[in-house]
């Protein structure tokens, strides 16, 4: 019996215990209300999401050809079209996340305006968006219920028992568009404290995977920017335990943590660790300082600080903003023994930001790590702030040089140009930019690819072509051509966006509370008629 069938006869029954009160009331309809919100609240969806998180993360290390994808989202619309989209394409959401990028919160939900990826929005924005997806994304599945219903409807009206089979069926094996997402913590948002205040937030509103990086929180910069600020272990690890006690205090007990490692383009930090013995987590931190050595008192001036590290007296060097300098060269050695401290600490999977896309430098790091740590697996950003076609093309004509063959048609330093993009060079970099996600999955232990900023993206693209033809020659054309026409010919479910919007599911539940009275918007004068 399908859980529909069953809901339906609970309903009956307890209408039934209700007398004639409510004679009304349709059990069919309540069932059918209750099969389009199957997760009533964000906890059910966290739940629900850990598990499926889990079991792919134990499939991938099975094989790490099923690795997982992600696109970010900044409103709950975008997110919503992603899963239609997927289902529509692939008739499966698996292994397909949604991706909560902080930097986009900053740059696009923030009262404030447009920020820069420096957590000065407002943190609850985050919690936000999260409840905002997930609503989305719920409405998504009463949309496609609701059609499903209303098809049985007519097949019963018309005798159709075959049909009235085939819809049944569709029903009972719904799935659903809810999926996980991972969502960005930054750095915190303050203390460990208003760490796992925020993560009991993000939680409740439905998230089961939370990131969280190992820069300074006040100090806090884009992964793929200048000036980044690293905390030592032991503040970072407090904040992962706060984060995972916000899981369990809420009893998501398989929540995941991902954690996030800047060290390899953060050459500051605004802290000496403390240390109490040669070796500990604190003295391995402190080992990474530049500085003079110290060989006596007139070695050491007014405000000075002195450690000592590596054996010996140590001044490390200070900025005038008050913060010290790692020496240059030692960034993925700090990359490795965050990793492996952050897992070997309660973190699930980690995160290494990069400055380039390079399956070679990330699997170096990975294979590192996992000579410690043999299931290691990282969580990638696919960032659009990589110049992926020079990055690969480079890649490509450095491999070429170092075989011996003859790349001086080429000029390395200006290989993004159009002039280059039916050369062989250009197509084995396109190669090599379809394959990453497979190859660094196989080779570099990314279980997840993520794009943080894609519709920020394509709406500046799409909105560029549309001013461009629409407030130009082509007028109306512009619109019809570029985008109308399009969403017709290729099924975008939107094209009737008073359905998109929920206007057939109203007059359901018109119908359902008012009967024959029920004044209902989907008649004969509906132009979303004239879309088939």
């Amino acid at each position: 019996m399908s859980t529909l069938t069953k809901d339906i006869d609970a309903i009956a029954t307890l209408k039934g215990a209700q007398g004639a009160a409510w004679d009304a009331i349709n059990p069919e309809y309540a069932a059918r209300m209750r099969a389009q919100n199957k997760f009533k609240t964000g906890l059910d969806i966290a739940k629900y999401t850990a598990a499926i998180m889990r079991k792919d993360m134990e499939r991938y290390d099975n094989d790490p050809s099923q690795y997982t994808q992600s696109l970010g989202c900044w409103h709950g619309f975008i997110g919503q079209q992603k899963l239609i989209s997927i289902k529509k394409h692939f008739n499966s959401t698996d292994r397909r996340y949604l991706y909560l990028s902080g930097w986009m919160v900053a740059a696009l939900r923030s009262e404030f305006g447009p920020l820069p990826d420096q957590s000065m929005h407002e943190k609850t924005s985050v919690a936000s968006l999260i409840e905002e997806l997930y609503t989305f994304l719920r409405q998504a599945d009463a949309r496609e219920l609701g059609g499903l219903f209303r098809d049985l409807d007519a097949a019963r009206k018309a005798g159709d028992a075959a049909k009235e089979a085939d819809v049944q069926s569709k029903i009972d094996n719904h799935q659903t568009h809810i999926v996980p997402i991972i969502a960005d913590i930054d750095a915190g948002f303050g203390n460990e404290e208003a760490t796992y205040l925020l993560a009991k937030k993000m939680i409740e509103a439905g998230a089961c995977c939370i990131q969280i990086e190992n820069q300074v929180s006040d100090e806090k910069q884009c992964g793929h920017q200048d000036g980044k600020v690293t905390v030592p272990h032991e503040d970072f690890l407090s904040k992962i335990r706060a984060v995972r006690y916000a899981f369990l205090e809420l009893g998501v007990d398989d929540g995941v943590i991902v954690a996030r490692t800047d060290s390899l383009g953060a050459g500051l930090t605004k802290q000496i660790a403390v240390t109490n013995e040669p070796g500990d987590l604190g003295d391995q931190y402190n080992s990474f300082l530049d500085g003079d050595v110290v060989n006596g008192p007139d070695d050491i001036a007014n405000g000075d600080v002195v450690i000592k590290a590596n054996g010996q007296l140590l001044k490390p060097k200070r900025l005038p903003s008050n913060l010290f300098q790692f020496r240059a060269g030692t960034g993925e050695d700090r990359v490795v023994l965050d990793c492996i401290t952050s897992l070997q600490n309660g973190a699930d999977l980690l995160w290494i930001e990069t400055e380039k896309p390079h399956v070679g430098q990330i699997a170096g790091m990975v294979n590192r790590i996992r000579e410690v740590v043999p299931n290691a697996k990282l969580v990638y950003n696919n960032s659009p702030s990589f110049n992926w076609t020079l990055n690969f093309r480079q890649q490509v004509f450095d491999a070429m040089a170092e075989a011996g063959q003859d790349v001086s048609a080429y000029d390395r330093a200006n290989l993004m140009s159009a002039e280059y993009d039916a050369t062989e060079l250009a197509t084995q970099a396109d190669e090599k930019i379809r394959t990453f996600q497979a190859d660094a999955a196989r080779e570099a232990g990314i279980f997840h690819h993520l794009i943080t900023l894609p519709t920020y993206h394509t709406a500046a693209l799409s909105t560029d072509n549309l001013a461009k033809e629409y407030f130009g020659d082509q007028g109306m054309l512009g619109y019809v051509a570029g985008v109308q026409r399009k969403e017709i010919r290729q099924g975008i479910a939107c094209v009737k966006h008073q359905n998109m919007a929920g206007s057939d599911m109203g007059d359901d539940h018109k119908e359902y509370f008012s009967g024959d009275a029920a004044l209902k918007a989907a008649g004969e004068d509906n132009t979303m008629n004239q879309f088939g």
